[in-house]
């Protein structure tokens, strides 16, 4: 089972009241619902791939409004296709409709109409994106490195409805058009937590985080772990190319004797152990010669070293004697 269908799993498992039920109910048709026309008038046809779906239809519908409604399933006849569910609703379809503001008199609606108040607080919002979510939405996995959940609907009026409700419940989402779809989605994994709270899929919601956390976790040992690599990187680089000037000084000078004392300490230290940091030569320093120094010291007498090094290369790009 995918993460997306234990979320539809556990909201369809939500004990809701019959205002949210009505709010849930109105999202799902006017996502999956189509109209048809036979000898007994008006009937309502659901299709879907994910017989939870159809399942919930089923229970509400026969539970708020005690009509008669049929289900079935439509075999794929191609290997690895999965079924089709089908849920008729036989009887009453335009008086549903009506009451859930998807019908009035003038017509058919893209979303529920305001003056049945089905979508009006904070309960209903939720409820009524909790079917948008199980109608027409998916979340990926958060194992997955790309967070991303998305509510489908063919129309661009529904999607900004959809979006509108979100904001209001301070979830922001962005809209994109996509293959004659208007989708509206969350690319940020604390904000698509949040839906999911909101939507009632709690259980969903703690595992999506907690796997986000152990995500984040191990991405920030990488993190420290190649910046500690590219430290030794960048330390190893250096103190190589410290010890070929002090090789070329020596070669200059005919020997490190002619320098200072000091600076011919640390030279002597470099050129033994190329590969070591500042740190390191510090501490080795100290149990060589019995003196502490810190890094801005021996950074100090490389520098003259280098500053020596620089004359001697200009004097030899002039061709003049040393």
């Amino acid at each position: 089972m995918s993460f997306s269908t234990d979320v539809k799993s556990e909201i369809s498992k939500v004990s809701m009241n019959e205002e949210c039920s009505k709010a849930q109910l109105a999202a799902m048709l006017q996502l999956l619902s189509s109209l048809t026309i036979s000898s007994s008038g008006l009937q309502l046809q659901v299709r879907a791939d994910n017989p939870t779906i159809v399942k919930q239809i089923y229970r509400l519908v026969r539970q708020i409004y005690r009509v008669e409604v049929e289900l079935s399933v439509i075999k794929k006849v191609k290997l690895k296709k999965n079924n089709t569910y089908v849920c008729k609703i036989l009887t009453k379809a335009r008086e549903i409709l009506f009451d859930l503001g998807l019908w009035t008199e003038e017509g058919l609606q893209v979303y529920p109409s305001a003056d049945r108040k089905i979508v009006y607080d904070e309960s209903t919002d939720k409820a009524y994106l909790s079917g948008c979510f199980l109608a027409g939405g998916s979340v990926n996995d958060p194992a997955k490195p790309n967070y991303h959940l998305e509510i489908a609907t063919n129309k661009k009026e529904h999607a900004a409805y959809i979006q509108k409700i979100m904001k209001r419940r301070y979830i922001p989402a962005k809209i994109i058009e996509r293959r004659s779809q208007y989708v509206v989605y969350i690319k940020t994994a604390d904000i698509i937590v949040d839906f999911l709270a909101a939507i009632g899929a709690t259980d969903c919601s703690f595992e999506f985080a907690d796997i986000k956390i152990q995500r984040d976790y191990v991405s920030s040992l990488y993190r420290v772990e190649n910046c500690k690599i590219a430290n030794e990187q960048k330390t190893i680089t250096a103190g190589v190319k410290q010890s070929e000037m002090i090789e070329y000084l020596e070669e200059k000078l005919g020997g490190l004797d002619g320098l200072e004392e000091k600076i011919r300490e640390v030279a002597l230290l470099r050129k033994e152990f190329p590969e070591s940091s500042l740190t390191e030569l510090c501490a080795t320093y100290e149990a060589r010669y019995g003196i502490p120094i810190s890094k801005s010291g021996i950074k100090h007498r490389i520098n003259k070293l280098e500053e020596l090094a620089e004359k001697y290369r200009r004097m030899d790009e002039k061709g003049e004697n040393v």
